[in-house]
């Protein structure tokens, strides 16, 4: 992919476009009219919140802060800034929108349905992301992606979000440290 691919491909405002209405499609397909929704942080929480707004969910926005579910925990630590998990309606029964920012190994996804489960049994899942990248090491796949696209191993994709202009995120491809 050219940088000039990459740079359109990375319109983070159409993209948004993009998921909030396959994900409108996917719910009135499946007659669901009343899901509830879960960010995952830190980006999943940001296209969430934007989700959330675009289509008019009656429940608060719900967050899952997985680091203790992680798999690679012993290894990593805890990271210094740990937020906690706040969901503010009853798992039991509801269709979950689970929305993350981008989709790779599907570690993140496995970890949060860990928490999900400890939390109820929800009556179904629906996982939107931004993006959506090769590599998978889980059995995961998004049920709506805004994009898909190929990264080199020396390659990743990270979301900012500029708190200073009406939270404004920006999806960029950085070289891996």
């Amino acid at each position: 992919m050219t940088e000039r691919q990459q740079n359109k491909d990375l319109d983070t405002p159409a993209l948004l476009d993009t998921l909030s209405s396959e994900l409108r499609n996917l719910l009135k397909s499946r007659n669901i009219d009343k899901p509830v929704m879960i960010g995952i942080h830190t980006g999943g929480v940001w296209v969430a919140k934007e989700l959330h707004k675009k289509l008019n969910i009656e429940q608060p926005l719900g967050t899952l802060n997985i680091t203790f579910y992680r798999d690679d925990f012993t290894r990593i630590g805890m990271h210094p800034q740990v937020q906690p998990s706040n969901l503010p309606f009853n798992i039991d029964d509801q269709h979950i929108i689970l929305v993350d920012d981008v989709l790779h190994t599907g570690r993140t996804i496995r970890a949060a349905l860990n928490e999900i489960f400890d939390f109820g049994r929800p009556a179904s899942v629906i996982l939107a992301v931004l993006v959506e990248r090769g590599c998978r090491e889980l059995p995961v796949s998004a049920d709506v992606a805004a994009t898909q696209i190929t990264l080199n191993k020396n390659q990743h994709i990270k979301l900012s979000c500029d708190e200073d202009n009406n939270s404004a995120l920006k999806l960029s491809i950085e070289e891996a440290k």
